[in-house]
C-alpha cells in the first residue's frame, strides 16, 4: 500500500559525512511525519531525527549539531545530513513515515527496509 525506499549507507570514516534518503510512494493522501531510527547490534531502536508536516523537528540529544533532517513535500521524500560522524553512529538506520492514505482514509505508520552506516576507520 504504501512503500519507503531507503538509500545512502555505506562505509564512512570519523569525522566523515553521509547522506540518507527515503522516499515514500503508494496511496498516500498526505504524511503528517517523517523520522529517522537506528538500531545498533543488542541495542533497542532509537529515535535520530523526526519532522512533522509544519516544519517541527527533534533530534536526539546525541546527534544534535551533527545530523540534520530536511523533507521534500512535494516529492513525499525525506532526508537526513549526518557530519562529523562518530563510530558510536554505526547502526542500521530505518525511516519511518506516519501516512493518512486513500481508499480507505487510515492513518498507518510505515517503515523502510534499512540502511546500514558504518562509521570505521
Amino acid at each position: 500500500q504504501v512503500q519507503l525506499a531507503e538509500s545512502g549507507g555505506g562505509l564512512v570514516q570519523p569525522g566523515g559525512s553521509l547522506r540518507l534518503s527515503c522516499a515514500a510512494s503508494g496511496n498516500i493522501f498526505s504524511i503528517t511525519a517523517m523520522g529517522w531510527y537506528r538500531q545498533a547490534p543488542g541495542k533497542q531502536r532509537e529515535l535520530v531525527a523526526r519532522i512533522i508536516s509544519v516544519g517541527s523537528t527533534n533530534y536526539a540529544d546525541s546527534v544534535k549539531g551533527r545530523f540534520t533532517i530536511s523533507r521534500d513535500n512535494l516529492n513525499n521524500t525525506a532526508f537526513l545530513q549526518m557530519n562529523s560522524l562518530k563510530p558510536e553512529d554505526t547502526a542500521v538506520y530505518y525511516c519511518n513515515a506516519v501516512v493518512i492514505t486513500t481508499s480507505p482514509r487510515r492513518t498507518l505508520a510505515f517503515w523502510g527496509q534499512g540502511t546500514l552506516v558504518t562509521v570505521s576507520l
